[in-house]
């Protein structure tokens, strides 16, 4: 096994979720930075759009993609962070499977953001002309949990930063210089 992440740690597993505009992506992103590059990032849109090409459909190829890439990554000593709508009923098999199959810790969240402010966080992205608020209406899924045992619903906070740091200290996401940090003070 390659060795990707600090040998005392195990690797963790980062699930997520949530509608669009809920603030999943940015916020993985900077849990990623964290790690630098003993920390992959499973993104579902551009695995589902951009490598395979296709639509967030029943029996659509992503949601194995997913699965693979997140335990490649993971058997191979790093550190996960999966994001993505990932809409209960098309992922919940397979976030559970890579739950129960992971030997390391395993942390499932699910940003619970209204429809609302979604719309409005949209408004200011980079990509709002990709798609409309229509768009997100229509992919909306209020309250889609997976009902499993180790995830987290967390509501909307007021900033990045805070929703970024609420998830790292839940999991015990700490970077490699705040690990070491905290080993030679001990």
């Amino acid at each position: 096994m390659a060795s990707g992440t600090d040998n005392a740690a195990k690797p963790k597993l980062v699930v997520i979720r949530g509608n669009s505009g809920s603030g999943k992506s940015s916020v993985a992103r900077m849990l990623q930075r964290r790690y630098d590059r003993s920390c992959a990032l499973v993104e579902q849109d551009h695995l589902r759009r951009i490598v395979l090409r296709e639509r967030d459909v029943e029996g659509g190829l992503a949601p194995h993609l997913i699965e693979h890439v997140a335990r490649f990554a993971l058997d191979h000593g790093r550190h996960v962070v999966v994001e993505g709508i990932l809409a209960a009923a098309r992922y919940r098999h397979i976030i559970s499977d890579l739950v129960r199959d992971h030997r390391g810790e395993a942390y499932v969240f699910y940003l619970d953001v209204p429809l609302e402010e979604t719309l409005r966080r949209h408004a200011q992205r980079p990509q709002a002309s990709e798609f409309t608020a229509q768009d997100m209406r229509s992919w909306y899924l209020p309250c889609d949990v997976l009902g499993m045992d180790c995830e987290q619903v967390i509501g909307p906070l007021p900033t990045l930063d805070a929703l970024e740091e609420m998830i790292a200290r839940r999991a015990g996401f700490l970077s490699r210089r705040a690990a070491q940090t905290d080993a030679s003070s001990t």
